[in-house]
């Protein structure tokens, strides 16, 4: 479970201060939860601000009721935080096997490895000793790194926009590997997205815009206001599709 309590960010540069997040609370606990909002709203920044890419100009994160605010990444990532980036890095010389294993902390056996790309619907036996490198579609890409975070066995793990850059058909597989994964994790799954497929299987759904917390509850209550452009004008324009 991650708790924000207060949690402010504000950016400066040669034109001055702005406020990003503006004091946010939330008590982040379930098996699937959903950001959302307008592009620019600060979904992206306040997953940073939880895995520890950024620093809060204020406020805490708390970690099942530790304080983690100062940690570092390795160190968040050490006590169960993990996080998926909206394009996954491609690594020259590292195979599948390799990623997985590094994911788990723990050396696995190729049948371990093979189960889990499996999960994630991919053909084991093509994939396992494969490089991560350009010769993989975003597809590929997107579920082999779903692959890692499933054998990592995080307790609070976020996916950024992980619908990016992939086709229809890889998104339709990507959905039903987030549904399996939701209902095997022991931990907590966080995914940004403005896809209404993906906000159609979450738990719990938080709008975020212009820094702060627009609108925040169960699936059935919030989606409704999204689709009807009530909760927020930006989304029902142009962001949910």
């Amino acid at each position: 479970m991650i708790e924000l309590i207060n949690v402010s960010y504000s950016a400066t540069n040669e034109q001055g201060t702005k406020d990003i997040i503006k004091n946010v609370s939330l008590t982040l606990d379930g098996k699937l939860i959903a950001f959302t909002g307008p592009n620019g709203g600060g979904k992206s920044t306040l997953a940073k601000l939880i895995m520890g890419i950024l620093s809060p100009t204020s406020g805490k994160i708390l970690l099942d009721g530790e304080d983690i605010t100062n940690l570092s990444i390795t160190e968040r990532a050490n006590k169960g935080v993990a996080f998926a980036f909206q394009q996954p890095v491609r690594f020259k010389g590292i195979t599948v096997s390799d990623l997985v294993n590094l994911a788990s902390g723990k050396k696995l056996t190729v049948t371990e490895v093979c189960s889990y790309l499996s999960e994630v619907g991919l053909c084991a036996r093509e994939y396992v000793n494969r490089e991560i490198n350009s010769s993989l579609s975003g597809g590929e890409l997107k579920r082999i790194e779903i692959a890692s975070t499933m054998a990592r066995n995080a307790k609070f793990t976020l996916f950024d926009e992980p619908e990016a850059g992939i086709d229809l058909w890889s998104f339709s597989s990507l959905i039903k590997v987030f549904e399996r994964l939701a209902n095997k994790t022991d931990g907590t799954l966080l995914i940004i997205s403005h896809q209404e497929r993906i906000l159609n299987i979450a738990e719990r759904i938080i709008v975020i815009e212009n820094g702060t917390v627009k609108a925040d509850g169960s699936k059935d209550e919030v989606l409704p206001k999204i689709l009807s452009g009530a909760t927020c004008s930006a989304l029902s324009s142009k962001g949910v599709n």
